[in-house]
């Protein structure tokens, strides 16, 4: 009989344990502690809009041989039952005399002889979901064990995607490229910009995501002046450069990309602008290959912007996505982060177009071992118009 999950099949989260285990191995730990939302659906399948309320702590704990074990509020577990997980503990929260973490230590301390490590993510892109004053009770009731840095033992798992993952992230950018394709329905001149944001919300909905965590974008002549403000009531004009830039989510895995459109007749500078965004990308793809690091991928965007006449805009272009809407390595000029087969990575070349605006394009893509294959569907390579 096949073991219950959801989302994958159980031998999907085996493998990723196996793999946990593994680097808990090489790096000498006892235990893992899960707190974060991605990190215990990454282990677990156990996708819940629920995260969106704070009041309550959850907790899985992977050891460094066998099945990881959640330990949860009571509320949660019908729904973890139904993951390929078998050992659910459980308390009545929240429960401001203990919440949970009486249960956790006990489990942790099964776990994980005295001396024993325990890994927890404590770097950069993670966070401890759990009141800091809980965390230093735990840390007291299990001593002399050390809670230990495990981030990179979970990133370097999570940053290659399974074939099971790069599938659901590729039908989440088919979403999301329909949703796109609908934008000249309710886009014009004379409407204001957060009806288009709303619109396309529901157009993605319709097409199939269950959910739009993430709508971002903006509207100018010549481009915007930033790529993550909400959108107001200003309506759109003729000669503005519309941005929409979506994380639309599909069984819990991310897209991320946006698509330009011009409102009438593109201007000349939003042209040039959208042809070196284009070709820089289209230069870049053809390029990537693992082994090159992150820092590479930024200095090769940056140089087919320029090699066009166009200045890049500041901070990052690109970034992995998966769980998260953004996930490490950061194409910067700092990130000597190694790119490996299995990467699911954005493409996102920004350049100024004039004083106070820019314009940014960005795909979706998966890394393999002889180069990169899109996920999102291409842009055109010409700045679409849509009719005022």
């Amino acid at each position: 009989m096949a073991e219950r999950s959801l989302i994958f099949a159980a031998r999907e989260y085996r493998d990723r344990a196996a793999r946990l285990q593994a680097g808990m191995d090489a790096q000498r730990l006892d235990a893992l502690l899960l707190t974060a939302p991605t990190d215990i659906f990454y282990t677990t399948g156990f996708l819940t809009r629920f995260w969106e309320s704070p009041a309550r702590p959850w907790f899985v704990v992977m050891p460094q041989a066998g099945d990881p074990v959640a330990v949860i509020p009571s509320i949660g577990a019908a729904l973890m039952g139904r993951t390929w997980l078998r050992d659910i503990r459980t308390w009545d929260a929240p429960d401001p005399r203990d919440d949970g973490i009486g249960l956790l230590a006990d489990t942790l301390a099964g776990a994980v002889p005295a001396g024993g490590r325990i890994g927890l993510p404590m770097g950069a892109e993670t966070h401890l979901r759990m009141p800091l004053a809980d965390f230093e009770t735990l840390r007291a009731r299990l001593a002399p064990r050390p809670f230990v840095d495990a981030t990179a033992c979970i990133q370097r798992v999570r940053e290659v995607k399974s074939a099971a993952e790069i599938a659901r992230i590729r039908e989440t950018c088919a979403i999301a490229g329909r949703a796109f394709a609908r934008v000249p329905e309710f886009a014009a001149e004379g409407r204001p910009l957060e009806k288009v944001f709303r619109e396309f919300q529901i157009a993605a909905l319709a097409e199939g995501a269950d959910w739009v965590s993430y709508v971002a974008g903006g509207a100018g002549p010549d481009g915007y002046g930033d790529v993550i403000s909400p959108a107001g009531p200003q309506p759109l004009r003729r000669g503005d450069v519309l941005m929409l830039d979506t994380g639309a989510v599909k069984d819990g895995y991310f897209c991320d990309f946006d698509r330009n459109f011009a409102i009438g007749p593109a201007s000349d500078a939003a042209r040039r602008a959208h042809h070196a965004l284009w070709h820089a990308t289209e230069e870049t793809l053809a390029a990537l290959r693992p082994g090159l690091r992150a820092c590479d991928v930024h200095g090769l965007l940056c140089a087919g912007l320029q090699a066009r006449g166009a200045t890049p805009a500041g901070g990052r272009l690109g970034h992995g996505l998966g769980l998260s809407l953004t996930e490490w390595p950061s194409f910067t000029p700092h990130d000597d982060t190694p790119l490996r087969a299995g990467m699911v990575l954005t493409l996102e070349p920004g350049c100024i177009t004039r004083e106070g605006r820019i314009m940014v394009h960005e795909e979706n893509i998966v890394l393999h071992e002889d180069g990169a294959e899109l996920l999102s569907p291409r842009a055109p390579a010409e700045l679409p118009e849509i009719a005022g």
